[in-house]
């Protein structure tokens, strides 16, 4: 991609309106220059600012030169109780430009374990939250933009981001939804006109990012460490409210999420999913997988699999998911435990709490995997099954997607170098009568693949924004062969790091 990158970029040449000139120099002049919005009605319900002030700074999106649609998730809009029209045609709303009647632009604060390294001063540092919808599902979704300029929690960043990681997100957050895995959704995408400096000149865009919550882990840390018992607990009566309203205290809430984030990871794992910055601030007690930087999913298999540039002792490897989630919910347990009147107690019983995460994990692993392999109602006697395909998978560097794809046909034994080894598992396997249906429903022909995600972004980069509707269109059908999409990377084109793109 370095070739490309240094190329006349088309979007950086588009020709700015004089609305969106004056945008820019009030921008620069340090002004707003902002007005409301009069034709995308959004039926905005703002509860996150309504909690106390602390929690969050007030912060309108920078404007940007010249704003220009990519795409907008029609689908997801009419969830949402949006016109899609109107979204489309309202691509300086999307940037930032303009405010919607009815929006409360915030960065929210948080903290977090970066590496296992607390830093109390985290927050939005380029993405701001415009407010919230209530869909046509009943579900309280966030509208967030994210590249939308700095905060006070940019840390010296300029608050942007470029193309490539816009792209990368809005194609691996749908498809994890095609997937139905819980995830943050993309709602549009455009670029700004503007060039944002990282090792090169880069195109800059925004991404809309939609949410049941951006609330994390480290969002109660925050408030937790600052000893601001007030803040944590209306962030938790919140939460509980948002999200979990059966939960009658901190340790309901503490079960809810434990259980969730169990199944999410074991979904994850199902899927050769690796996430590749698993902070405590990238940690959703909705239960949603958020921000997708350096993740990646797996081609050929090993269980401690590692793409990000940043990961250099594979803390966040594919194999280690499972026990980083549950380092996490001690980080939120620990933060919880503030409010909790007799806190020897509420130690005791929140240590019990998430000491369940290991069994709910298991059998939610056990589920998913049997799924792949045809078991309606797999059993603890199958779980060497699982784990001796795997092994054979790893030993063989056979790809994780295809060969689950592939087990019910004959070209399953394609995968694997040692046949006679595959052979012996595949009669194992046949003599438990897999059902071949449930199958085709739970593994995926296509997944969004880095090598080509790498591709889909070179080509945007010249200008060329077909392969990326193309490969969006093929991800978010993935139980639809299509060979142009699910073959593995060739040496050649194999990507061996991946970056969070801030």
């Amino acid at each position: 991609m370095d070739r490309v990158l240094m190329q006349a970029v088309r979007f950086d040449k588009i020709e700015p309106t004089a609305e969106a000139r004056r945008a820019s120099h009030l921008c620069r002049a340090g002004r707003t220059g902002y007005v409301r919005g009069m034709d995308l009605h959004i039926p905005f319900d703002n509860s996150f600012a309504r909690l106390p002030a602390r929690l969050f700074t007030r912060q309108h999106p920078t404007p940007v030169a010249a704003p220009r649609l990519i795409v907008v998730n029609d689908a997801l809009a009419e969830l949402l109780g949006l016109d899609p029209a109107a979204l489309r045609a309202a691509a300086d709303v999307l940037a930032g430009n303009r405010i919607p009647t009815g929006a409360m632009p915030l960065a929210q604060a948080y903290g977090g374990h970066q590496f296992g390294n607390w830093n109390p001063g985290l927050g939005d540092g380029r993405a701001i939250l415009l407010g919230e919808v209530v869909g046509r599902d009943g579900i309280r979704r966030d509208l967030v933009l994210k590249g939308a300029g700095p905060t006070p929690y940019s840390r010296g960043g300029d608050g942007r981001a470029w193309l490539g990681p816009v792209l990368r997100e809005y194609l691996v957050s749908e498809a994890m939804a095609a997937l139905a895995v819980p995830t943050t959704r993309a709602l549009a995408a455009v670029t700004t006109g503007e060039t944002v400096l990282r090792d090169s000149p880069l195109p800059g865009a925004i991404l809309t990012r939609v949410a049941q919550s951006h609330i994390r882990v480290g969002t109660f840390q925050r408030f937790a460490a600052s000893g601001d018992r007030e803040a944590l607990a209306a962030l938790t009566a919140h939460a509980i409210a948002r999200h979990y309203p059966l939960a009658t205290g901190p340790a309901d809430l503490l079960a809810a999420v434990t259980k969730r984030q169990a199944r999410l990871v074991a979904q994850w794992m199902g899927l050769g999913f690796v996430h590749g910055v698993m902070n405590t601030d990238n940690c959703a007690i909705s239960g949603e997988t958020i921000d997708y930087g350096p993740c990646a999913f797996v081609d050929s298999y090993h269980p401690m699999a590692v793409f990000s540039s940043i990961d250099r002792a594979g803390r966040y490897a594919y194999g280690n998911q499972p026990q980083i989630t549950l380092w996490n919910l001690a980080q939120f347990a620990t933060a919880l435990i503030a409010l909790a009147p007799d806190q020897d107690a509420a130690v005791k019983d929140y240590t019990q709490i998430i000491n369940r995460f290991a069994d709910i994990y298991h059998s939610a692993w056990l589920t998913t995997f049997g799924a792949k392999l045809g078991l309606a109602r797999p059993t603890e006697a199958d779980r060497p099954l699982i784990e001796d395909l795997l092994a054979l998978m790893a030993r063989d560097g056979a790809d994780f997607t295809n060969t689950f794809a592939a087990l019910p046909t004959a070209q399953a034994q394609d995968m694997f170098t040692d046949r006679a080894a595959f052979a012996a598992w595949q009669a194992r396997w046949q003599a438990r009568a897999p059902d071949t249906a449930l199958m085709a429903r739970t593994n995926p022909q296509v997944i969004p693949r880095t090598h080509l995600i790498e591709a889909t972004i070179a080509a945007a980069l010249a200008g060329d924004l077909a392969p990326f509707h193309r490969m969006l269109a093929a991800v978010t059908r993935p139980a639809q062969p299509d060979p142009a999409f699910s073959r593995p990377p060739t040496d050649t084109e194999r990507v061996t790091q991946t970056f969070c793109g801030t």
